[in-house]
């Protein structure tokens, strides 16, 4: 854990940017804001909205909403901004349920929550709503494994939004573990 002196390792997921032509935001201009933010080594990763970054410990929250409103504000977009430090994304891909009974991790995918749901919501998930499509919620992830690929499947943002009411954005898995190898570079 990084103290008060040590930047922290961050990357933030966003959601919903350069998706199917869709909320264009140009790489260099999403670095430009976090660095605007106060963050500083910032690289992107893809055109999906991958961050990496250090900034001080325990400035999540604020940065959220910091580059949610920076993003808003320059582009008018209202993206979602959901972030995880190194020690968190680590315990995020050590503990996929999926692993390593799914040989094609080309069908694992994780949906990374703003905040932890509540044991009653995560409870009243319902496990068929899209089988063969599989997921297991754990701490501020649902882990999925999807047969039939993101695009089939129920098992939506909105949906996991509205049941767990949180914000959520989904990774692949191969990205997933990239993300985690760059960030401990």
């Amino acid at each position: 854990m990084a103290s008060a002196k040590t930047p922290q390792k961050y990357v933030a997921f966003l959601r919903g940017i350069n998706v199917g032509g869709k909320n264009i935001l140009p790489m260099k201009d999403l670095a430009e804001i976090f660095r605007a933010t106060g963050c500083e080594q910032v690289r992107t990763f893809i055109q999906s909205g991958n961050v990496l970054f250090s900034a001080e410990p325990n400035a999540e929250s604020r940065l959220a909403k910091q580059i949610t409103a920076a993003i808003n504000a320059r582009f008018g977009y209202n993206i979602p901004v959901v972030l995880r430090t190194l020690p968190e994304l680590e315990a995020a891909v050590a503990a996929n349920p999926y692993l390593p009974q799914v040989a094609d991790i080309k069908l694992l995918y994780v949906y990374f929550l703003q905040t932890e749901p509540s044991g009653e919501a995560v409870a009243a998930l319902d496990p068929n709503r899209s089988t063969p499509d599989t997921f297991v919620a754990h701490n501020r992830e649902v882990y999925l494994y999807l047969p039939n690929g993101m695009a089939r499947t129920k098992l939506t943002n909105a949906w996991i939004d509205a049941k767990l009411k949180t914000v959520s954005t989904a990774r692949n898995w191969q990205t997933t573990l990239k993300l985690l190898e760059l960030l401990k570079t």
